[in-house]
């Protein structure tokens, strides 16, 4: 099959996408390693004082994994939202506002600058000072709070560690699933990090969920078609901050004005912008795997803009 007949293949299977929404490609997001790694975290939250969930700011409830925090529910917890610098402001500052509401402490952060690291120490002794004051009363001094870290493939926790410890224990990569196996990280006098490798849940609540765990790189990309993924990345930017995407790949009133009221609109926006970036192949056709690369790969990184992809206000 050419080039052109799979281009034809595409147009026609996004036609259906009035009546088929979400996107065909299978996600296998669930190996064998992660089951794993949930039941050393059910033995392990039992040596626990705190629980540091790790949440990536674009995404905030997607990232949040439903099992985790099942096994967590009767520790004192603290949110923080990871990659703030990606991630659009205001909505960052009213998901702070949404979970400090439930009784949960949350704290933007940039791991990669530092920012709001010191912020996140002085929560776990904040939150750990009343049963401290009283087992002291007690005759009972403690030497060490002990905290474990969680967080979903690719979120950001060695990033953490490595600027909450102020060393580089920790390996850290741009792909999900670096960590392997558990770590105990000392900071301070006080305080004992354990660190547990990211782990994802067998099965999505939605489509949603998927889609904005590929966009943000949680999902390995062996296990996704990125053309895919890329596709409804592209749309969700179209409807949501056109600007930003306007902006960054040069699209002018007058190429949105000639494809407006194509059948197969998304896909013609994602065929002008490899046009734009100069994603071609013989023929003049398009070459699909690199535009997925180049939106993917610049939305991770922060390229297009700061840009939140869950909302406050629609959950």
């Amino acid at each position: 099959m050419d080039m052109y007949q799979k281009r034809e293949m595409r147009k026609n299977k996004k036609m259906e996408e009035n009546t088929k929404s979400l996107p065909s490609t299978s996600i296998n997001w669930y190996p064998g390693h992660m089951a794993k790694t949930k039941r050393q975290i059910i033995t392990d939250a039992k040596l626990i004082d705190v629980v540091i969930e790790i949440l990536d700011a674009r995404i905030p409830k997607s990232s949040q994994n439903p099992d985790i925090s099942e096994i967590v529910s009767d520790k004192k917890r603290i949110i923080v939202l990871n990659k703030c610098d990606l991630a659009d402001e205001k909505e960052t500052e009213k998901w702070t506002e949404y979970f400090k509401k439930r009784n949960i402490p949350a704290i933007a952060i940039n791991s990669n600058q530092g920012t709001g690291i010191n912020n996140v120490q002085k929560e776990i002794e904040k939150i750990m000072q009343e049963e401290l004051t009283s087992q002291k009363q007690k005759g009972r001094i403690r030497k060490t709070i002990r905290v474990m870290i969680v967080g979903i493939p690719n979120v950001g926790k060695s990033s953490f560690i490595n600027r909450i410890s102020k060393k580089t224990t920790m390996t850290v990569g741009n792909k999900p699933g670096v960590t392997k196996q558990k770590q105990w990280i000392r900071i301070g006098n006080q305080i004992e990090l354990l660190d547990t490798p990211g782990v994802l849940w067998p099965k999505f609540e939605s489509e949603e969920v998927g889609l904005n765990l590929a966009y943000t790189g949680s999902i390995k990309d062996e296990v996704i078609d990125k053309v895919e993924i890329a596709y409804y990345l592209i749309k969700y930017l179209d409807k949501n901050y056109p600007e930003k995407l306007y902006e960054k790949y040069k699209i002018m009133p007058e190429d949105i004005e000639k494809i407006k009221d194509n059948p197969q609109y998304y896909l013609e926006l994602m065929y002008l912008i490899g046009r734009k970036r100069g994603a071609l192949i013989s023929g003049g056709n398009i070459d699909e795997e690199k535009v997925a690369n180049i939106v993917l790969d610049e939305f991770k990184n922060g390229k297009i803009g700061k840009i939140t992809l869950e909302k406050v206000t629609k959950i």
